[in-house]
This record gives structure tokens, sequence and C-alpha cells, in this order.
């Protein structure tokens, strides 16, 4: 069936004019989700491993993390417009067979070059797949508790994804090789682009036709690319270093020239409809903070049950697995449920505070602390809360937005992540490293032997630990805040979820005409 008429097709016992191939198609964006998500987390494990193998140096390590974060940070925003231009299922496909070209090349690297190269080539290729595939969320899924069971598996996924990846690079790590951290991801694309030809059907009708914003583009690639490098180099160099605050001055003159030429030209590659809007506007930056305190969880607290309580790789992942159930019945048994029933900020609000509640119990971590009496319960309260609070707010960031603007809207959440786990990283580890140090300056005098000096390291990086900790419970507290005081939707249920002409939420603010009220 032509792509222009299968958006119109129904069939038995499916509503008028919804694809039936809707579900079939949410599980293989579902995959490549997945893949992108974990891919951020399941290097880390296995870069010791890589590091040895090519004799990478330390200095240079970084940037098999930072090559990744870099291209796909920058090029978001770009490539959301891209899949708008270039039809959303396109921009899938081509996205998840780069990334699979990417990943192989990764996993045969011969070279530290060649490895690097490869990370960010991942990472381009990613910034065109993610929001490509949120996007095909917005544009199939038009009624409002459909969407909401929709995004609650996605909201799982992009929210769980990063402690699956913690799992699976520590089983290949151990038991296989790193290389296979990679070749891992081919599989995982294989099967979502063979699915979303054979059974994604983009609406034709909401492509974008406007012209590429060529000053946009640059402005925003060399704007993020100057952000997270700027994070990025704060947590090896340091916050007052020049090259340091060089990056952030840049960025912020960047980011600046690009919002006063979005704001003229004719066909902007940002909208500012889609940011202005109080309720978008509200989930990107909750949705943004919210990262910044999980990214300084998964960093801590991975440290802290390898070197401190001796976990291994593999252990250490599967410790992580609580969070992942809570993340899952959060999305899928609260968020979905609940988010047609009540406005997204009694989800959002009562999600972000759970999981600070879960953050506050690891404020209590000591050298002895219980994994099932401290940790497991901290981690289902993060879980849970996390779950609850992402699934609406993912959804909330392409609600009521045009149909047109849809992959640059989507874009924005990534984005807003992406630069919140960069945040996250730099700024969470830069206290706990200093108040680590602090702490052991001052019982350095207690030392009395070789064993008490262990016990002393060990005491100071647990005491840095639980100071970053406490950041993140503030963290997620004005998460919590943002989303109270921002956002007034009502709650996205009933039928349709109207797109706007004037990009306005669809609780209807203004008595602006929904446009392809036929979308489907």
């Amino acid at each position: 069936m032509p792509e222009s008429t299968a958006a119109a097709a129904t069939g038995p016992g499916t509503a008028a004019g919804l694809d039936p191939r809707r579900w079939k198609a949410l599980a293989f964006i579902a995959i490549a989700q997945l893949m992108v998500v974990l891919d951020a987390t399941i290097v880390n494990i296995a870069l010791p491993s890589a590091q040895s193998d090519l004799g990478i140096s330390d200095a240079n390590r970084q940037w098999v993390i930072t090559a990744y974060a870099l291209a796909f940070g920058g090029l978001l925003l770009f490539g959301g417009r891209i899949s708008d231009l270039w039809g959303r299922k396109r921009a899938f496909t081509t996205g998840l067979v780069g990334f699979a070209a990417a990943s192989a090349l990764g996993g045969a690297a011969a070279n530290e070059a060649m490895l690097l190269g490869a990370r960010a080539l991942q990472g381009a290729f990613g910034a065109l797949l993610a929001p490509a595939a949120l996007s095909l969320l917005a544009v199939m899924f038009t009624d409002g508790k459909e969407r909401a069971k929709a995004f609650g598996i996605y909201g799982a996924i992009a929210g769980g994804g990063g402690a699956v990846g913690l799992i699976l690079g520590g089983v290949l790590t151990e038991y296989m090789d790193w290389r296979w951290t990679f070749f891992v991801n081919i599989p995982f694309a294989v099967v979502a682009a063979i699915g979303a030809v054979l059974v994604i059907r983009e609406p034709a009708a909401t492509k974008n036709r406007s012209s590429l914003d060529i000053p946009g583009v640059v402005l925003s690639t060399l704007g993020l690319v100057s952000l997270v490098y700027g994070f990025t180099r704060a947590e090896s160099e340091g916050w007052s270093e020049g090259g340091t605050i060089a990056m952030f001055v840049a960025a912020a003159v960047l980011l600046a020239a690009f919002v006063l030429t979005e704001a003229k030209v004719k066909a902007p590659l940002l909208p500012l409809r889609v940011v202005t809007d109080r309720n978008r506007g509200g989930a990107y930056l909750s949705l943004g903070l919210a990262v910044i305190a999980m990214f300084g969880l998964f960093l801590f607290l991975t440290y802290y049950l390898q070197i401190v309580k001796d976990f291994s790789p593999v252990k250490t992942g599967l410790a992580f697995l609580p969070m992942i159930a809570g993340m899952i019945t959060g999305s899928t048994q609260i968020g979905a449920r609940l988010m047609t029933r009540v406005p997204p900020r009694l989800l959002m609000v009562p999600g972000f505070v759970v999981a600070s509640a879960g953050m506050l119990l690891l404020t209590q971590l000591e050298i002895d602390s219980s994994y099932p009496a401290l940790i497991l319960p901290a981690l289902l309260l993060l879980g849970l809360g996390m779950g609850t609070a992402f699934m609406p707010a993912m959804s909330l960031a392409t609600h009521g937005v045009r149909p047109s603007d849809a992959g640059v809207a989507s874009a924005m959440v990534n984005t807003s992540q992406q630069v919140g786990g960069a945040i996250g990283t730099a700024l969470l580890n830069t206290i706990a490293a200093s108040a680590t140090t602090a702490y052991a300056k001052d019982h350095i005098d207690q030392v009395t032997s070789k064993s008490a000096g262990q016990l002393l390291k060990l005491d100071a990086m647990v005491h840095g630990y639980t100071a970053a900790i406490w950041w993140a419970v503030g963290i997620l507290l004005v998460s919590a805040l943002i989303a109270g005081v921002f956002i007034s939707a009502k709650a996205q249920g009933g039928g349709e979820t109207p797109a706007r002409a004037d990009g306005d939420d669809a609780d209807g603010v203004e008595d602006a005409e929904p446009v392809l009220v036929a979308m489907h």
C-alpha cells in the first residue's frame, strides 16, 4: 500500500483512520531506541579493556565517550529537522543502517583513531535515529489512550536503557570481549530496520516541505558541541581552566545567535513556538535536570559497587535490575494508566519527589552499607519515580506540536537529555572529587598504618559520592518544582490528540483550528 494512502487505512477492529500496523511498528521503534540508549553506557564498562588492547593513553581515553557525545548532542536538532523534511521512516531506517555500520567499524577497530572515528559516526547516526523514532510515535499514535500506552513503553526503555547497558556491557566484557559491546548493536539494528521497512507507515501529510535553515544548522551544531565539550572538559581540566571558559563563552554566543536567527528566518531549524510553549518548555527543562541526577547516580553507584563493595562488572549490572523493574512499572502501570485521566503535572511532580526520596536514601551510604537494606529500596524508589515522571514528560514534549515539527520537537527531548547527561557527569563528578579531597585532608592525621590509609581512601571516596548525591536530591526536587509551576496541560486522554496550527498545546489556550484533523 502506498505511504500516501496507508495512513488512511482501516482494518477490522481498528478505530477509523488508525494504522492497523502501528503496534507492530512500536515494537521495532522500541528496539531501535533501546539500542541507542544502552549504547550510551555499554561502552563505559568495556572502556578499560579497549584502552589496554588498543594502547589508548589515559589522556585520550575520555574521547571514546566524548566523540560520541559531541556528535550526538551537536547534531540532534539537525537530525530532527532532517526527519521532518526527508520523512521519518526514511530517516529512521538510514539512521539504523548507519549506526550498525559504525558499530561494526568500532568492533573491528585496529587502533585508537579508528575507534574514535567509529564513535563519532555512531553519534551522528544516533542523532538522526533518536528524534525520528520519537516523532514516529508522535504522528502514529494520535488517540489519547493508545498514545499513553505507546509512550509508557517508550518511557520505560528511555529510562531503563542505560542500566540495561551496564548489565549487557558487564556480561559481554567479562565473558566475551570488549568488541562485542559494539557488535551487539548490529542485530538490534538489522531487526529494527527490516521491521521498519515492512510495517511502518508514516502519515505522508506530516512531512515538512520547507527549505533547510543552513545558518541555524551551523549555529546550533557548533553551539551544542561547544556546550557539551565545555562540560566534558570541565570534568578533566577544571571549571576555571582557560579552555573550559572559552567553550562556555563560545556556546553562549553561538546559541544566542541561533535564537536570534530562528526568530527571523522564514523556515527555522527550531521554530521558537516549539520551546516557548510553557508545557513543552517545562517538560524539556524538568527532563534535562532529572537526567543530570540520573547520570550522576549511574556513575557513583557503579564505582561504589565495583571499588568499595568489590562487585564484578556483571554483578554490578545486575544490581541495577530493581531500578529497571521500577521504571517499567512506573511507566506502564502508573504513568500509562493515569495519563489519560489526570494532568501530567500530577504524575510528574510526585514522580520526581519519589525519585528524590530514593536518592535521599543513598546519601546514607557508608563503606559497609547493605545492598538489600539500603541500596535495593533506593533503586526501587528511583525507578518507580522516574518511570512515572518520564512517561508523561516525553508524551507532553511532542503533544500538540504541529505534525511538521514533530521531528525537531522530539530532537529537543533528546537534546535536553544529552546536555543534562554531560552536565551531570561533569558537575557531580567535580563535587564528589572536591569533597573526597577535603575529607582526606581533614582525616590524614588519623592514618597510623597502611590498612588505615586504605580505609581512609575508601571513606573519603564514599563521602564524596554522598556529597554529590545530596546535590542530585536537590536537582530532582527542582525538577518537581518546574513541573508543578510550568506544566498546566490537562489530561491527554479521550480521543485524538489534535495538532494545533499555531503550535499551542492541544488543551487549546487559543482557539486555533487544528491542522491535519484527519492526520491519520
